[in-house]
């Protein structure tokens, strides 16, 4: 059973153009093809990633964020209050004014104990300014790395001035050494955000991300199985060039450099318009798209690998929407931070009565314990 599966997995008319099967790509006169089993080196490397974050996070961008004046702060818990707590986990966030009326009868406290106890959770909930600068920092040292050695390994190479090249000997194209690096420490970056999503910061795209880090992961790896490695390294570079630009900007926002912050966020933008919007879809996918049939028919391979594309610019075009309102914000004067983030909510403290504390202060005695049974 398994055997007919990988047969049928690896059959030639998936992967590869009509009249060339896997033997034409053996390693032979000097050529060195890319093989499966390349790849294995990603899984230990997205780990070997993670570590590596924790270790830049606490031992690099946590002294950074305090040379900047950012420290953690210390939240104000919500009471305990297991009646507010079940409702808050299993069915709402954000009750509305009649449910907090229920509430407020189920736990003898007033409306607006309940509603602080609300926002108070909902603030637990959201990542510190601190938490944020060091996942940036950490994503801004990786994308220029990533950006510069991109640039180093492609701006001696034909394709990278010329798409036509993208093309020329395929898919007999020897896999270079720089082409190899690229791809291995590209793939356990993302590798590394799928295993650590369970404790990122999560935004308002949070699907899309997950999405986008899965349809990269795909469509690389099919790059690499079916030898579209050069057009693979167009793909990747033109995404750092602007994610560089963007997690420099949420470094210099949460250090509160609003100036250099606005400077780099219309560098980010426009950047992000250019590669993502023209380059990508004028360039890379015509050139997935044109320039392989004239040399071959099309066969299943080209149809999925130009899918996935087309599946990172629908992606492109969503985020492109985020970023003008992001734009329209800042042109006129409201602009706070992410789009895509939750903001603090405030305590309004100054509100607080002298009844409210005192519900506060018994939280865990005869009204909460009255509450629980009722509830």
């Amino acid at each position: 059973m398994l055997q007919t599966i990988s047969e049928w997995f690896w059959w030639d008319r998936i992967w590869l153009p009509v009249n060339l099967t896997w033997s034409d790509l053996e390693d032979k006169e000097g050529r060195v093809y890319a093989k499966v089993s390349d790849l294995y080196v990603t899984v230990p490397l997205s780990m070997a990633f993670l570590i590596m974050r924790y270790l830049f996070e606490r031992l690099i961008a946590t002294p950074v964020a305090a040379s900047f004046g950012i420290r953690e702060k210390v939240q104000q818990r919500a009471a305990h209050n297991p009646v507010l707590e079940e409702y808050f986990c299993s069915r709402s966030r954000n009750p509305a004014q009649s449910e907090i009326d229920g509430l407020s009868k189920k736990c003898s406290w007033t409306r607006r104990q309940v509603e602080r106890w609300f926002r108070r959770r909902r603030n637990q909930e959201r990542p510190g300014v601190l938490r944020k600068f060091r996942e940036a920092c950490w994503r801004f040292v990786f994308y220029i790395s990533a950006f510069i050695g991109g640039l180093i390994a492609l701006y001696d190479k034909p394709w990278f001035y010329d798409t036509r090249e993208v093309w020329s000997g395929f898919p007999k194209q020897s896999m270079l050494e720089s082409q190899y690096w690229y791809y291995v420490i590209e793939m356990s970056f993302y590798g590394s955000l799928l295993l650590s999503v369970a404790f990122d910061i999560k935004r308002k795209d949070f699907k899309e991300q997950i999405i986008h880090h899965f349809a990269t992961l795909t469509l690389l790896s099919f790059s690499w199985c079916a030898n579209y490695i050069r057009v693979g390294t167009l793909v990747m570079i033109v995404h750092d060039a602007s994610d560089v630009l963007l997690e420099s900007a949420k470094v210099f926002n949460y250090a509160k450099w609003e100036k250099t912050c606005n400077i780099l966020f219309i560098a980010f933008a426009v950047v992000f318009m250019i590669t993502r919007l023209i380059i990508f879809p004028f360039w890379i996918i015509h050139c997935t798209w044109v320039y392989p049939v004239l040399s071959y028919p099309p066969f299943f391979g080209y149809y999925f690998f130009n899918v996935m594309l087309v599946v990172l610019l629908l992606l492109h075009t969503f985020w492109a929407y985020l970023i003008l309102r992001m734009l329209k914000k800042f042109l006129f004067g409201n602009l706070t931070g992410d789009e895509r983030s939750d903001n603090e909510e405030e305590e309004e403290d100054s509100y607080t009565t002298e009844e409210d504390r005192g519900h506060e202060k018994v939280s865990n005695g005869s009204g909460l314990g009255g509450a629980g049974r009722d509830h």
